[in-house]
């Protein structure tokens, strides 16, 4: 036992947080057993609704990929697509639960903003799970296809590539839609688990970090509508995909109008700093994006590809994609170095 002289524990060490919020980590991975066997349940029925739709040959992958027919010899690929369809409905949920918790509450509120959180959270790993799923039953139909013969190491090295380095696809479509998907991925994973070290972070550069979720979102959305062979075509089944945003897109809206933080609201008297005119400008382009989805849900209008008409030329290549992602990573590195030379300033004022 020290002596009443022995100098203790200082008071700054005493109350340093943990890195890791381990408790509440705990608590959501107890939700998640649940969360992700439902998941799974629903990746299951998906994958029975594809392969049967390739058995009575109404599938419209069948118009893009013929020898895909034989649907038991592909069930990796048709395993790829099921977990691509159910990490996108899950990222659906996650992001709209999300943006439900950043809204003020209203009277329409019947669950608490706390348990809105779990679940957005929870969701949230389901989500980079079957993210991850997806790209590892494309790798392993890779590995079992092995259509250039190629030798064990070279076969792993080159399915690797294809399937996990962003920019190693180098095939049609997939050279800009699999880029898409995979820095979508790559971006999911901090993002989406920032959470649990905020009190590292702090929560301010988290919470400002944590918006840039809904590009990780939208990112998901374009590599479907890219790259899924199932709604390549135009169609109800497209069209639906795209009217599925509209709620996200009103959400965002309602979030930036109604923020729940009142700081993040805006007056007339605002405007005058750059921040605020900021947030208008998010908000201005939100609803232009809401008008443009309900165009394109009305009309049907939804960049879908015409049955045997011959495609176009890409209008976004990888160098196009590689330095939009530029910008988004300096627009992060930014607002992330803004908020800590604010923060590390607070104690001076």
């Amino acid at each position: 036992m020290p002596s009443p002289s022995s100098p203790g524990p200082s008071p700054t060490a005493a109350a340093a947080p943990a890195r890791v919020d381990v408790r509440t980590l705990r608590t959501d991975l107890r939700h998640l057993l649940l969360d992700a066997s439902v998941a799974l349940a629903v990746t299951a029925a998906v994958f029975a609704l594809l392969r049967h739709r390739i058995v009575e040959g109404t599938s419209q992958t069948l118009a893009v990929m013929p020898y895909l027919a034989d649907a038991d010899r592909y069930l990796l690929y048709w395993l790829c697509q099921a977990f691509g369809w159910s990490g996108l409905l899950w990222a659906w949920i996650t992001v709209m639960l999300g943006l439900l918790r950043a809204t003020a509450p209203g009277r329409w509120t019947v669950v608490s903003h706390a348990r809105i959180e779990r679940w957005h959270r929870v969701t949230s790993i389901t989500t980079i799970g079957l993210m991850f799923a997806h790209a590892l039953a494309f790798f392993l139909e890779l590995l079992r296809e092995n259509a250039d013969g190629l030798g064990t190491a070279a076969l792993l090295w080159s399915a690797f590539v294809d399937v996990f380095v962003p920019g190693g696809y180098d095939s049609g479509t997939g050279r800009v839609a699999i880029l898409l998907g995979l820095i979508a991925l790559y971006l999911a994973v901090p993002l989406g688990l920032s959470f649990y070290v905020r009190s590292w972070t702090g929560t301010r550069l988290w919470r400002v970090l944590h918006r840039f979720v809904i590009v990780v979102y939208a990112l998901s959305v374009w590599h479907t509508l890219l790259y899924g062979t199932n709604v390549w075509f135009d169609g109800w089944f497209r069209t639906a995909v795209w009217a599925l945003q509209l709620p996200v897109a009103l959400l965002l809206l309602a979030r930036l109008l109604a923020p729940l933080r009142r700081e993040e609201r805006l007056a007339v008297k605002d405007l005058r700093r750059p921040g605020p005119l900021l947030r208008l400008a998010g908000r201005v382009v939100t609803a232009a994006g809401v008008v443009v989805l309900l165009l394109v849900t009305v009309t049907g209008r939804d960049g879908g590809r015409t049955p045997g008409a011959e495609g176009g030329d890409m209008l976004v290549t990888q160098p196009m994609v590689w330095g939009a992602l530029a910008v988004l990573l300096t627009v992060m590195g930014a607002v992330a170095l803004a908020v800590r030379r604010d923060r590390s300033a607070a104690p001076a004022r």
